[in-house]
């Protein structure tokens, strides 16, 4: 039985040919005729059928995203990620960014000559270097996102976790040491958030806070995510990084370990299954879940639509960290 297949150019079906006849691409014109089975159109198909599950059940909630790692350098990956959180708008989520930008501030900071120490992973902040911190994250990088998410015709607000008293924070101190302005969160006020998404925004927020006294600190982007995500009682936390998820063994990626509760996370730090820099970020699923939301990723953001993946398939491509 000779196989019916389907050729179209810009989008049109123009005709139908018989698939003996068809050894090579057809050009017509100037436009590329692209040819297709009827087999793969269906198998398209199915994979929409598959998300309508998901779609139904995460229709109105909010997902907390932690943008960050090479997604936010690489020019694939970030149109990738922007068109992941675009149809997560359009199927009717809430979808909430949380940005990273350690990159950038690096960059600016040789430029200006200013030395950079880090101590157990946090960057040691003095005052100069906050102005950069501030300027780079509620700045450039900030309002990049917004216009990557406008470029697809949402609507986005840049702020920063000074905007509406949304990240209260005291000075953090590392081994009991001042290491300057890093920030820990003490409160979280949701309203400007919540204010945005109920207006149809998509809230792009950097991760810097303020005291009681109006000093500005630098807070890590993760326990950022985290406290913003448990404030707003979110569905979803999704952290973007530059690994595959949770492992039994990091030298296997295919030992990754796909669905764990909170508890048997908390096991496997004290196994010392996982170590290192990923305890923190651990840490940071496991307080996600204890402050109300209901289920954390890790995903690998170098993955292209990493996000669809996890959230609109059976099978999901990460970590999922939720309650016992």
């Amino acid at each position: 039985m000779k196989e019916v297949i389907y050729a179209k150019a810009e989008g049109r079906l123009i005709s139908k040919y018989n698939a003996m006849h068809l050894t090579r691409p057809v050009y017509i014109n100037t436009g590329r005729v692209i040819i297709c089975t009827m087999q793969q159109y269906i198998d398209k198909a199915k994979v929409l059928i598959e998300a309508l599950p998901y779609i139904r059940s995460f229709y109105g909630k909010t997902v907390v995203i932690k943008y960050g790692g090479s997604a936010m350098v690489n020019e694939e990956l970030k149109q990738s990620v922007i068109q992941d959180i675009a149809l997560m708008k359009l199927v009717g989520m809430c979808p909430v960014i949380v940005h990273g930008g350690g990159n950038e501030i690096n960059t600016l900071l040789k430029r200006l000559d200013i030395k950079t120490e880090f101590v157990n992973g946090l960057r040691v902040t003095d005052a100069e270097t906050m102005e950069v911190v501030e300027m780079v994250l509620s700045g450039k990088v900030n309002k990049e996102v917004v216009t990557i998410i406008q470029k697809q015709g949402i609507n986005a607000v840049g702020i920063s976790g000074k905007d509406g008293n949304i990240l209260t924070a005291r000075k953090k101190l590392i081994d009991g040491k001042d290491a300057g302005f890093i920030g820990e969160i003490e409160n979280v006020d949701p309203k400007l958030i919540k204010t945005l998404i109920q207006n149809d925004f998509i809230p792009v927020i950097a991760p810097v806070a303020k005291d009681m006294q109006g000093h500005t600190y630098n807070v890590n982007a993760d326990y950022a995510a985290s406290a913003i995500a448990g404030a707003l009682q979110a569905e979803k936390l999704v952290f973007l990084t530059d690994i595959e998820g949770v492992l039994k063994d990091v030298n296997d990626p295919h030992s990754l370990i796909s669905n764990i509760t909170v508890n048997e996370a908390g096991q496997l730090i004290k196994e010392g299954v996982i170590s290192g820099g990923m305890i923190p970020k651990v840490d940071c699923c496991i307080d996600g879940v204890k402050k109300g939301v209901k289920t954390v990723h890790i995903l690998d953001g170098r993955v292209e639509h990493s996000m669809l993946l996890e959230i609109f398939t059976d099978r999901g491509i990460g970590t999922m960290i939720h309650r016992d």
